[in-house]
């Protein structure tokens, strides 16, 4: 089959591989010269036979906004746009609403694998119309993972790929995925850090490693902090702060909107907040508010910190 790719970083590049590999003919855009197959989008349209599938693939908000509007341009009825990107579900309502006034497809796919899917294969969340997707299908079964057998030797149906509803279903999934990501993974940092803080735990790395094979919280997250220990024992190349993409937010906006309690995935995205602060204003008023109502010790900010201009 052939496809349009819009974006050709370390997502975008390693799924044109990955499909190249499959056997699919991929004409790729972007900003990139080096990367790209064509140089603009006016081109890559025109290299595709119609009916035409571009997949965008570029980071979500303005980009994708402004790429998906300039598609809708240059596409025709029965064309279908994909747009893999980190986006919010109700971006993808709109851009389904301005393309179908041209007859033009719209599917959202939200797209887990990071840098590994390339060999693994990505974990696929879509929401469209039965015929869009049915159009894109030999797309998304090249790109996800090969299809495990059961017992018996059958097929698994369903794994690494879901056709999770409308516009924006894919997309709505991948949020509460990634929030579910930001808790497992503030909880395997929470242990570590436990772990390192006692004299009695002599090899961390190895404790860690130990839980990878039957255990309970074995994961592919967790056989990622195995990587990590290993190229970095103690992990002090790496500076204690971590952003946020926006999934994590929307998930607990929605958490709140729907009165769905959700109190780790909302801890571990304050968490991050936490993060970025060198020193928490917080925690400076807990420390002042224990000194007033019990005469508790504080940590006084050395003379030469209070001195720095504002």
């Amino acid at each position: 089959m052939q496809l349009g790719l819009v974006g050709l970083g370390k997502m975008g590049g390693n799924m044109a591989e990955r499909l190249r590999r499959g056997g699919h003919e991929v004409v790729g855009y972007d900003h990139s010269p080096g990367k790209r197959d064509v140089d603009s989008l006016p081109a890559l349209v025109e290299a595709l036979s119609a009916p035409r599938v571009v997949w965008v693939m570029v980071p979500a908000g303005e980009p994708t906004k402004a790429t998906v509007k300039e598609l809708g341009e240059l596409l025709s009825p029965g064309d279908v746009v994909i747009e893999g990107g980190n986006s919010k579900y109700t971006d993808d309502q709109v851009h389904d609403v301005m393309l179908r006034e041209k007859g033009i497809g719209y599917i959202d796919a939200g797209v887990s694998g990071g840098v590994w899917g390339l060999e693994n294969g990505y974990a696929l969340m879509v929401g469209g119309t039965k015929e869009d997707v049915a159009k894109a299908q030999p797309i998304f079964d090249a790109l996800r993972p090969p299809t495990p057998e059961d017992a018996s030797g059958q097929a698994m149906p369903g794994v690494g790929f879901v056709h999770a509803g409308p516009v924006g279903a894919g997309h709505f999934s991948k949020m509460v995925h990634n929030g579910i990501e930001y808790a497992m993974m503030q909880a395997y940092g929470e242990g570590y850090e436990l772990l390192a803080a006692v004299d009695l735990i002599e090899d961390v790395p190895g404790v860690v490693a130990s839980w990878t094979q039957g255990t309970v919280i074995r994961s592919w997250l967790l056989d990622l902090l195995v990587r990590a220990l290993q190229e970095d024992p103690e992990l002090e190349r790496i500076k204690g702060y971590a952003e946020d993409s926006g999934e994590g937010r929307w998930t607990v906006e929605q958490a709140i909107e729907n009165a769905v309690p959700m109190p780790t995935i909302a801890a571990s995205l304050f968490a991050r907040f936490v993060s970025r602060q060198d020193d928490s204003p917080t925690m400076k008023a807990v420390a002042a508010l224990r000194q007033q109502f019990g005469g508790h010790a504080v940590h006084a900010v050395q003379a030469q910190e209070a001195e720095r201009p504002a």
